[in-house]
């Protein structure tokens, strides 16, 4: 047993600069990868790239908004010219409170060209040249969202409904060329996205309202980043050879213990 090292590994993470992206980005490099680090917010992958060579490992940021199929096209062109990619980990995505008649076309269709979209043109650029090289994994994030019944979850919902799919669709077609594709479904994680969240919608009520968030599940919190990110370890290390077409729901107890 060698703790799943990735040493020899690059693996890219988009959305790496904040959030559940960035405990794995930061987590893989802990384990021996070299981190493409790719995300809208330019800035932010930069900084998680210079904390991780603090940190003595070795990682470079890129800007890139995969909305954008010819943007993205570009921006891993130019990280295959710096080495191959053993690894590719869609964390990138955008949350939408709501339910139908509340969710404008608007929002639905941002919802669904970042997480939907924004996934399939990452997974498009990367599945030829792993197949060149003889496999590799892929790693996306989902949500239980994709398969319970969320309140004012609608569009992402649908969204993260989509990523399950097309795991489960690129596993099967894949299986022949070495490439593995798998996804982790969390319940509630603390991320900046949450704490926003709530100092939105619950002024002066911030600890009532995270209290109330993290009772929502059976286990009585919220998912650690970086607790998303050992399962993602896992997941892409050689000791899941035999892992593809699976989804790992991580829900502290939500679909089978809920009262």
């Amino acid at each position: 047993m060698n703790g799943f090292r990735l040493d020899n590994k690059v693996a890219v993470v988009t959305g790496g600069a904040s959030g559940i992206g960035q405990a794995i980005a930061l987590c893989f490099a802990e384990y021996g990868a070299v981190v493409r680090i790719v995300d809208l917010n330019g800035k932010a992958a930069q900084k998680t790239a210079e904390r991780i060579s603090q940190l003595g490992g070795s990682s470079t940021a890129h800007l890139c908004d995969f909305t954008d199929a010819v943007q993205t096209a570009d921006v891993f062109r130019k990280i295959l010219e710096l080495s191959r990619v053993d690894i590719l980990v869609n964390s990138a995505g955008v949350a939408h409170v709501g339910k139908l008649e509340t969710t404008s076309d608007e929002e639905f269709e941002r919802v669904f060209r970042v997480n939907v979209l924004g996934t399939h043109h990452a997974m498009r650029e990367m599945v030829p040249p792993m197949v060149a090289h003889g496999g590799g994994v892929i790693l996306n994030i989902a949500s239980i969202a994709a398969s319970a019944g969320l309140e004012e979850r609608y569009a992402y919902s649908m969204s993260k409904g989509a990523v399950l799919s097309m795991t489960l669709s690129v596993a099967r077609d894949y299986l022949g060329q070495k490439i593995r594709c798998n996804a982790i479904s969390p319940a509630r994680v603390h991320t900046p996205f949450v704490d926003g969240f709530i100092k939105k919608n619950y002024p002066g009520k911030e600890a009532e309202a995270f209290a109330k968030l993290s009772a929502s599940q059976p286990i009585g919190r919220m998912a650690q980043p970086f607790e998303v990110a050992m399962l993602a370890l896992y997941l892409c290390s050689d000791e899941a050879s035999f892992i593809t077409g699976a989804d790992y729901p991580m829900d502290g107890g939500f679909f089978n213990l809920r009262g």
